[in-house]
């Protein structure tokens, strides 16, 4: 079962910017088998993820909708819909975008979520 945090107000923690990995920044693409576009985004993002600035900003995890799920995770909601991208700092959720916006918007988005973050 996940657990449900309050992310606090007064969290003042500065994430480094793109490009740069903060300590425990991750980004949590929740799939399920079957899930065509999770498909589509293994065939067009997952080759190149690493090699992006964002992507080195926010190393990839992923989870099974169905779990298991690591432990520690404090997120907003439970996720449904695959897939789901939850940018997470030490295990807490900052920001989460569900679907997958495609080739083209994919890294744009990722850049906004890591910008939104931070803020």
């Amino acid at each position: 079962m996940l657990t449900r945090r309050a992310i606090l107000a007064g969290m003042a923690a500065m994430a480094a910017g793109p490009g740069t990995a903060a300590p425990g920044r991750q980004l949590l693409m929740v799939r399920r088998r079957g899930c065509v576009y999770c498909a589509q985004w293994d065939r067009e993002i997952a080759p190149v993820y690493g090699q992006h600035p964002e992507g080195r900003a926010a190393p990839l995890l992923m989870v099974d909708l169905d779990g298991p799920w690591p432990d520690g995770l404090a997120l907003a909601r439970q996720p449904w819909l695959t897939p789901t991208f939850i940018l997470l700092r030490g295990g807490i959720e900052m920001v989460r975008v569900e679907g997958y916006p495609g080739r083209e918007r994919f890294f744009g988005v990722l850049r906004d979520m890591l910008a939104e973050a931070v803020g």
